[in-house]
């Protein structure tokens, strides 16, 4: 059978991009600071991953001085990233489990949210559909590069927003997920978050552009990806040399 998401790999400077964003991610996890010492880089990786994430769904974007966290978005984002090494095994093979259990942590505290809303996909006409033929994307479905698939799921999730919350943690999330189980980022050092944080208007304007389906709007959004991965990856590497001292 075809591959689904070939074409999109045609599409102006989707594949360059794909491969200036492998070469960056490369230079992160060769550097020093993170052939022993990648577990702490990853853990302050993670974090910096929750803060922007809920910054760009309306929440806080610092953590208490001390004390617990009491903003409902930054706290379900942090619980996200605290649960993603967990839910590795599940994303590879049953995506759409794994996307319930991301959205009952993303969403937890929120308003209105009752228990019957959590982890439940709306029954919307086509939404169920939409999140089978991504689960069959991330299981196996396609052999297109990391980075292109990565940008898939978080466009096709914040475009469907299955949930009827935390849509931007769920999608920001699921990206992360796919860059760790494609190998691309397999030990979580980047922090794209930051990248779509620092261009919070053209990532919205650029999702929305992908939603459209066009081949414009779909070249728009992988460049914008593209480029949030390369930050991220400069974030990396100032976490990393941090740890070594510089």
């Amino acid at each position: 059978m075809a591959d689904p998401l070939e074409p999109l790999t045609r599409l102006p400077g989707v594949a360059a991009d794909a491969d200036a964003v492998r070469e960056a991610l490369t230079r992160v996890h060769n550097h020093r600071a993170n052939r022993r010492g990648w577990p702490a880089t990853a853990a302050e990786a993670s974090v910096r991953a929750a803060r922007a994430s809920a910054s760009l769904d309306g929440g806080a974007a610092e953590l208490p001085a001390e004390g617990p966290v009491t903003d409902p978005v930054l706290a379900g984002s942090l619980r996200v990233a605290e649960a993603l090494g967990g839910l590795l095994t599940a994303w590879r093979s049953a995506p759409g489990q794994a996307l319930a259990r991301l959205h009952v942590l993303a969403a937890a505290d929120l308003p209105g949210m009752t228990h019957d809303d959590l982890g439940r996909p709306r029954r919307d006409p086509g939404v169920g559909e939409r999140l089978d033929a991504l689960a069959r994307l991330v299981t196996g479905g396609t052999s297109v590069p990391a980075p292109v698939l990565v940008a898939v799921v978080h466009g096709e999730l914040l475009a469907l927003a299955p949930f009827t919350s935390a849509t931007g943690v769920v999608a920001r999330a699921a990206a992360r997920l796919t860059a760790v189980g494609t190998g691309l980022d397999p030990k979580g050092l980047a922090v794209p978050e930051v990248g779509h944080y620092r261009a919070a208007g053209e990532y919205r304007d650029a999702a929305a552009a992908f939603a459209t389906g066009q081949a414009e709007g779909l070249a728009r959004w992988f460049a914008h990806c593209a480029q949030a991965w390369q930050i991220g990856a400069r974030e990396g590497l100032g976490i990393a040399d941090a740890a070594s001292g510089g």
